[in-house]
């Protein structure tokens, strides 16, 4: 009989000839679904039933397909949080627990219980760390797309119930809240409609919505993101949004523009590339 060892090292040479970018850690992955935990210790693992093989082989075939490692678990790490993941909703990146980091740095420095708007939340992943990592803050999450509220809902009755979950644009959201947001995050939608992602689990899989920003420079929902942190946020608030790389000075002039803030500067991932633009809400008209 094979030994789960035997079965994981063929399933990481098939995904590693279908180019999956990190097939040794994608097929222990699935090998664990399998299994029911949550990570695989090859040398602790019971031997295989023909059954679990079988279903190992078909994941493993889902995932040498491209389909995301997150669509075929179900479950999405970011940060200390383990999430649902699910069709419809934006799969969310490594980079952007940086963006995450800047927004709860951000709620901490307030103190008391300060309030925090996470717009285009997609899964709520954003609104959920700032929500468990300063649990003294309120927190509402905004998202437009009903199939990413869905998964949204899910994730925040799991990990945070205080979290208000708000269906609506970006561009007008939270009217009621004028002047008195201590943080604006956002990861919005910024590909430029003619650059069409090379990674096949984002080009075939996430949502289009979640994707690309509007306008020529897939700007359009970045800069509706900045005019609503504007009026959201009180004198010194702080916005986090990210972008893509070759944006940045796109942005902090974007940013600049408006008039309404100060100190806009770029802020890096873990990569060293420009992930982020800070900016504090400028004091007065």
């Amino acid at each position: 009989m094979r030994t789960w060892r035997e079965a994981v090292d063929g399933a990481t040479r098939l995904l590693a000839d279908a180019g999956v970018p990190s097939p040794r850690v994608d097929a222990l992955a699935l090998a664990a679904h399998v299994l029911g935990v949550d990570h695989l210790v090859l040398v602790m693992a019971p031997a295989p039933t023909p059954e679990a093989l079988v279903r190992f082989a078909e994941l493993v075939e889902r995932r040498r397909s491209r389909e995301p490692l997150q669509h075929i678990t179900g479950r999405m790490p970011f940060r200390h949080l383990v999430l649902a993941a699910a069709p419809g909703a934006f799969i969310a990146r490594p980079e952007t627990e940086v963006v995450a980091e800047e927004a709860i740095a951000a709620a901490r420095a307030v103190g008391g219980r300060p309030v925090v708007v996470d717009l285009c939340t997609g899964s709520g992943a954003i609104a959920l760390a700032v929500a468990t990592e300063v649990p003294h803050a309120q927190v509402w999450a905004v998202e437009l797309s009903e199939a990413a509220l869905a998964v949204a809902r899910r994730n925040v009755a799991a990990h945070a119930p205080a979290v208000r979950l708000v269906a609506g644009d970006a561009a007008d959201a939270l009217p009621e809240l004028d002047g008195a947001v201590d943080v604006v995050v956002a990861n919005p939608p910024y590909i430029p409609p003619d650059a069409v992602p090379q990674e096949a689990e984002v080009r075939e899989h996430d949502p289009d919505l979640a994707l690309y920003g509007g306008g020529p420079d897939g700007l359009a929902v970045p800069r509706a993101v900045v005019r609503t942190a504007a009026r959201l946020l009180r004198g010194g608030g702080v916005l986090v949004m990210e972008h893509a790389e070759v944006q940045a000075a796109a942005v902090r002039e974007l940013v600049a523009s408006t008039g309404a803030f100060a100190a806009v500067r770029t802020a890096t991932d873990l990569t060293g590339r420009d992930r982020m633009v800070l900016a504090r809400r400028a004091t007065g008209p």
